[in-house]
């Protein structure tokens, strides 16, 4: 695979050992171990056995660690565990940004297409959304107007890439979701960013969610992205039931599903697996893409 950006910075285990030696010299022997990760923003290594490091790729990821780290500060008890943030490093050898060590969560990536639990995945949306606490915009808290450009042109894109692909199944998707009404409600705590390799599994159950710089206040709808990146048609109505969601909402989160799957494909499938992966499953569960 080649790198996923053209302005991605080199990362490897030799420049994560001179960042902690030089600047957490207490964590110096502890050994570095780089972490296979579907993520398009940070890089992510393993630090002793309770610790990981995180560097972001580019410099439009840069202002994440600061941001993630307010976010990360701002959340009240979940029902999942979530990161914290044990240290903030400095930009040094050659290395151009900050970036940070985040407390170790176990458990493994969920996995789309396998029985995930529905309705502990409610329970995190609802519990996260009861959040009072004030934040930032969410990354896809607003409507789906602004993106209704580039979703358009990922569609016709992804139709000229030789994908099994039916354009006009998701055209009917996006332009229902951008006919339904929009959120009147009062702006929401959501992630935004709920990709299975966010939700970490243990024993079957969901132990604890990762990447939280794309959270903040805004539409709930973008929250219920999982129905269709995660989940099948057999858990899809539990989740929905359980989080309680309107015909509105409902296809408001159709139309972010779809958004993203339809413009990370044509930009990941050649550098990133994972993601191309669940993009793919997304467009088959949205009905636009044959089942394999």
């Amino acid at each position: 695979m080649g790198r996923m950006h053209a302005d991605e910075h080199a990362i490897d285990t030799a420049l994560v050992e001179r960042l902690v030696r030089g600047q957490f010299p207490e964590w110096a022997d502890l050994p570095v171990t780089p972490l296979a990760s579907g993520g398009t923003v940070n890089a992510v290594y393993r630090l002793g056995d309770d610790r990981t490091v995180r560097l972001p790729l580019t410099g439009g990821g840069a202002s994440d660690i600061a941001k993630e780290h307010r976010i990360l500060g701002a959340l009240g008890d979940l029902p999942a565990a979530v990161p914290a943030v044990v240290a903030i490093g400095e930009p040094a050898a050659g290395y151009p940004w900050p970036w940070a060590v985040h407390s170790w969560l176990d458990g493994e990536p969920a996995l789309e297409g396998r029985d995930a639990p529905a309705r502990e995945l409610a329970e995190f949306v609802l519990a996260l959304r009861a959040n009072t606490a004030d934040g930032p915009p969410a990354y896809r808290g607003k409507p789906l107007s602004p993106v209704d450009g580039a979703a358009r042109r990922a569609i016709e894109e992804l139709s000229r890439t030789g994908e099994p692909f039916d354009a006009a199944a998701a055209l009917a998707v996006w332009t229902e979701a951008l006919d339904a009404p929009q959120w009147t409600g009062p702006p929401c705590w959501v992630h935004s960013d709920l990709m299975p390799s966010n939700l970490l599994l243990r024993h079957g159950r969901l132990n604890g969610v990762l990447d939280w710089a794309t959270a903040g206040l805004g539409d709930p709808a973008c929250d219920l992205i999982p129905a269709w990146n995660l989940l099948t048609a057999r858990t899809r109505p539990a989740f929905r039931d359980a989080v309680g969601a309107d015909d509105a909402t409902w296809a408001r989160g159709r139309g972010w599903a779809l958004a993203m799957a339809v413009i990370q494909l044509p930009y990941y499938r050649h550098t990133n697996p994972v993601i191309s992966a669940n993009a793919r499953y997304v467009l088959t569960e949205l009905g636009c893409r044959p089942a394999p």
